[in-house]
């Protein structure tokens, strides 16, 4: 009886064309979404004059006139903390909610469900734009024009967030339950302990998007704030830039300090969406 011949190994150094194809694309993709970036970086450190002349990625003459312009111009610490505030907020509440309903929704039975699951599916089919004003009418009533709640109360109807979390948790092998009701667990300590711990891939995937769309929102600060001292980040921004009218280095200044706590908030957790992305289950979607 003949030996099998070993199998050749392939040094662990040596890649495949199949992983340095990829390798490739995913170079060339990066490129191509962090252009756009460096693009608006180089315009802020030209000169006005320079940065409507003929296109060019390197400043001739390299400025900070801009950068000081949108700190001396705006008050941006002050717009950080609001636009921290109320993205922190709206996103704590959003989980609260969310994980609550989508466990609801998945794991018990109660009169009226369908319907009420139906109601709450409804919210994905209208945009917020066309809510901006029935939305202001109530927050007016209530009194919580130019204060932080009015600003974070009317963010906080995930519709797509219950959708989402609804998904995973029923995904969830009932047996785990089962086993901690037979050890005389409640609902609530099931939740708490057996089931929030298994969601973090998902919960953190929620708590990101919300807390991204939540710092992008103009609108609806812009609709129910006319304190300066209450506006955020995307607002007081673009206060100073049409005070400014059209300013190209002023203009990607103001844009890049807007934008910089979400790059950061991606670079450091973008394993959290990946995963989370993976666990509800979007990516095929």
């Amino acid at each position: 009886m003949t030996t099998p011949a070993p199998a050749v190994r392939r040094p662990r150094g040596t890649w495949t064309p199949g992983q340095i194809a990829l390798t490739l694309v995913a170079a060339l993709l990066s490129l191509l979404w962090i252009s756009p970036l460096a693009w608006a970086l180089s315009t802020s450190l030209k000169s006005p004059a320079e940065s409507v002349a003929s296109p060019h990625w390197i400043p001739d003459h390299v400025t900070l006139g801009s950068w000081k312009a949108v700190f001396t111009a705006g008050d941006i610490p002050n717009w950080f903390v609001n636009s921290v505030v109320v993205s922190v907020c709206v996103t704590f509440i959003v989980l609260l909610v969310s994980a609550l309903a989508g466990y609801g929704f998945a794991r018990t039975e109660f009169r009226g469900k369908s319907a009420l699951m139906a109601l709450t599916m409804a919210g994905l089919m209208f945009s917020p734009a066309i809510l901006g004003v029935p939305l202001f009418t109530t927050v007016q009533s209530l009194g919580m024009v130019d204060t932080y709640w009015g600003m974070i109360l009317p963010q906080c109807a995930p519709a797509a967030m219950v959708l989402i979390l609804y998904k995973f948790f029923q995904s969830l092998p009932r047996e785990l339950e089962e086993a901690a009701f037979i050890d005389g667990a409640g609902r609530w300590r099931i939740f708490f302990t057996i089931v929030l711990p298994l969601s973090k891939p998902s919960l953190s995937a929620v708590g990101i998007f919300t807390f991204i769309a939540s710092w992008n929102n103009f609108l609806w600060p812009y609709m129910v704030t006319n304190n300066p001292d209450l506006m955020t980040m995307p607002n007081g921004i673009a206060t100073v830039q049409n005070a400014w009218g059209i300013v190209w280095p002023q203009l990607m200044a103001g844009g890049l300090v807007a934008g910089l706590p979400l790059i950061i908030v991606f670079v450091f957790f973008q394993s959290q969406i990946v995963r989370g992305v993976a666990h509800t289950g979007l990516a095929g979607q």
